[in-house]
């Protein structure tokens, strides 16, 4: 994971996992790490994503995440759940379950998502750089960090967004998360221009997604994350799958078009388990 976020020479992509599938997927799928989606998490457990989901509930599925895939994983860790203290609780958490880094982001408890609405407080930046250093002083190297930006999505605009990843480099973070919820990416490589790389930068094109990735090479951006598309695709193929078989009550029409259950098991190695029952298993236990 260091290798992939805290590097500006090579662009780096992160792709979302939300559970154990949804992490075997991407993994199968070839890419070499994991953003564990605050917004996919809540969602997959049926919260909103405004901190309705506890950090335990994050943590534990972020268990999943990391046993399923094997990959390192980039925890998104909202605000951290309020102050400095519940920041380190939650990244000794996330460390000792394997997470492999986590950002946070310079919002107030509890949270919004990004997206929705127009009232974004931000933490100050003081406050937010003392819960940078808590998780530091906390994990240290063993977890890397990541401070994320919520000044353009809050409209304050770019001197306050560079001002606030200047205090929160001086913090101890390792890399800027900047982002930005215009249709395109001109505030991001705006940001970039005056920045100058002192630290790595991620960025989340979620909403200019058009924007071609070698403008994102050019500007040397460190990771570029896909931050919410496994669920989305999940819920939209949920969704048809449950309006047909309703509908025609019968799962006829749509068989051809879903996974097969021999797909299922050999997305998840159903075959060693044969193989260790083979090993490991007496002829005469009784299996129950």
């Amino acid at each position: 994971m260091r290798s992939q976020v805290c590097c500006s020479s090579e662009l780096s992509f992160l792709m979302e996992a939300h559970d154990g599938i949804s992490a075997a997927i991407a993994a199968r799928a070839g890419f070499e790490g994991l953003w564990a989606s605050g917004l996919s998490i809540a969602s997959s457990l049926g919260h909103r994503d405004a901190n309705e989901a506890s950090w335990s509930q994050l943590v534990d599925a972020v268990e999943r995440i990391v046993d399923t895939s094997g990959l390192p994983v980039l925890v998104d860790g909202d605000g951290g759940f309020g102050n400095f203290n519940n920041a380190r609780l939650l990244a000794r958490k996330l460390h000792q379950r394997g997470a492999a880094g986590v950002a946070l982001e310079d919002s107030c408890f509890p949270k919004t998502n990004s997206f929705v609405g127009d009232r974004h407080p931000l933490a100050e930046i003081d406050e937010f750089s003392g819960r940078l250093r808590a998780v530091k002083d906390t994990v240290s190297d063993d977890l890397i960090l990541v401070a994320r930006i919520e000044a353009l999505i809050a409209g304050q605009g770019m001197d306050e967004a560079i001002s606030r990843a200047h205090a929160y480099a001086d913090a101890g973070a390792d890399a800027i998360l900047i982002h930005s919820r215009r249709p395109a990416a001109d505030e991001i490589l705006a940001f970039m221009r005056a920045w100058q790389n002192r630290l790595p930068v991620v960025i989340v094109p979620t909403k200019y997604y058009r924007t071609p990735v070698s403008a994102y090479r050019k500007a040397h951006i460190s990771t570029v994350i896909w931050a919410n598309h496994s669920v989305r695709a999940a819920i939209a193929a949920m969704r048809q799958v449950c309006d047909r078989i309703f509908a025609e009550e019968s799962s006829a029409s749509i068989e051809p078009n879903i996974a097969t259950l021999d797909e299922l098991f050999e997305l998840f190695k159903y075959d060693e388990l044969a193989e260790a029952e083979a090993r490991y298993l007496h002829s005469g236990d009784i299996r129950q």
